[in-house]
């Protein structure tokens, strides 16, 4: 049971709660009104205050510390209901404002709670649906033009120019491009699956995997559980082994990642960076925190937490997977060959996932792509995480931080 203690009056001066010896605590919606004593003569030495004085200085803490107490009370949630609009206010208001509350026993929600708080699974379905919305012809060209001003998008590469064509944002960012706009590298074993950023890339270590400088996840937390040698015919590696060993079939091999971070201005769709069969589909169910680097530094293990669809199966140097992670109004995650997925669902279990497999279900063999071919697509931006084996001379043709478009060499042996 939550309660309050009565304060008397050197404590109240110092701020310290004391219990009263005599059943002085009471239930939190009865809070007793604290006794002060009498001080000595004001002149007396020390310069000791007036009662009234004193009273009128430490009200205020009183009167924060009784509602502090009654906050305590509250279940979980509703507490955080009542936090929530105070703790922005905390980190927004000018010359520390709200600071004062600290004192007095306020602690705010921290920086990365009060993001994570933000119910960016509600925003990005409403989203989805004013993507839908049917603009009128007269204001298809202002609104996208304003879109492609805020984020350089270059329509000459667009296979529709005419913005009258588009009926809908949806559409809009869905656009595809001109055949000869972006030219697949054939000698380069493995390709840039889309256009974005390159946030990192480099060799797995220790079951870590860095989403941005200095800033890693789990490689098993962000793929899930091994999959059945049943389904993935070439996971052989004892059972005993790290999750990473376990990936790598053919000795001599590393283990080898790359993320890709597609902004709002990017082409949305992306396709096959190899000629590789997927074997098996598993779906994260999750939240939808953006995936701007910004936030990818200031969250850790970020891509675990997004929702997200992970494809694994193999290539011709062994394991090969290609992620797509969804952020803030992202929720839409496409697979053009997966007609059984459905993203971005009102209710979910967290820690959850849905597996897939496209051997089982399909045929023997999964399901072939070649490179360069179209995979899926998103809504607005996102982010693409591969991760595959390779022998040890593989070598990636990049630098952190470039800008890259689909089709253009990622790294080849």
């Amino acid at each position: 049971m939550c309660q309050s203690n009565t304060l008397q009056g050197p404590e109240l001066h110092t701020g310290k709660w004391l219990r009263s010896g005599n059943g002085g605590s009471s239930s939190c919606a009865g809070d007793q009104h604290p006794q002060l004593e009498s001080p000595g003569p004001a002149g007396s030495a020390g310069g000791t205050p007036s009662r009234r004085t004193r009273f009128r200085l430490q009200f205020p803490q009183l009167a924060l510390r009784r509602r502090l107490g009654q906050l305590s009370c509250m279940s979980r949630p509703a507490l955080k209901l009542r936090s929530w609009p105070l703790t922005i206010l905390y980190y927004l208001l000018p010359f520390g404002a709200l600071k004062p509350l600290t004192r007095v026993g306020w602690r705010p929600m921290s920086r990365v709670a009060l993001y994570k708080s933000v119910p960016t699974r509600l925003l990005s379905r409403a989203w989805g649906r004013l993507n839908q919305v049917e603009l009128p012809t007269w204001l298809r060209k202002p609104v996208y033009s304003l879109y492609i001003w805020t984020f350089g998008v270059n329509m000459k590469e667009a296979a529709v120019e005419d913005l009258h064509h588009y009926r809908n944002l949806s559409e809009f960012f869905r656009r595809k491009l001109k055949p000869q706009a972006r030219p697949v590298c054939g000698v380069h074993s493995v390709i840039s699956p889309s256009d974005g950023k390159i946030l990192n890339f480099g060799q797995v270590k220790n079951c870590e995997v860095e989403q941005v400088k200095g800033v890693t996840y789990s490689l098993e937390s962000f793929l899930g559980p091994r999959i059945s040698t049943e389904e993935m015919h070439f996971s052989q590696a004892p059972p005993n082994n790290s999750f990473q060993k376990q990936l790598v079939t053919k000795e001599g091999n590393e283990l080898y990642h790359c993320v890709i971070y597609l902004a709002p201005g990017d082409y949305h769709c992306f396709h096959s960076p190899t000629d590789w069969t997927v074997s098996h589909r598993r779906h994260f169910p999750g939240s939808l925190m953006s995936v701007n680097p910004g936030v990818a530094r200031w969250i850790k293990e970020l891509f675990c937490h997004n929702e997200r669809v992970v494809l694994t199966g193999d290539w011709k140097h062994g394991f090969f997977s290609l992620t797509a992670v969804g952020a803030t109004n992202v929720g839409s995650i496409r697979i053009y060959f997966d007609q059984d997925l459905h993203t971005n669902s009102p209710s979910y279990s967290k820690g959850s996932y849905n597996d897939f497999s496209f051997i089982s279900n399909n045929n023997k063999e999964g399901i072939p792509m070649r490179k360069g071919e179209h995979l899926g697509e998103f809504n607005l931006g996102s982010t693409i995480v591969l991760i595959f084996e390779a022998p040890k001379d593989f070598r990636f043709n990049l630098k952190a931080g470039q800008k890259i478009r689909f089709g253009e060499a990622l790294g080849s042996l």
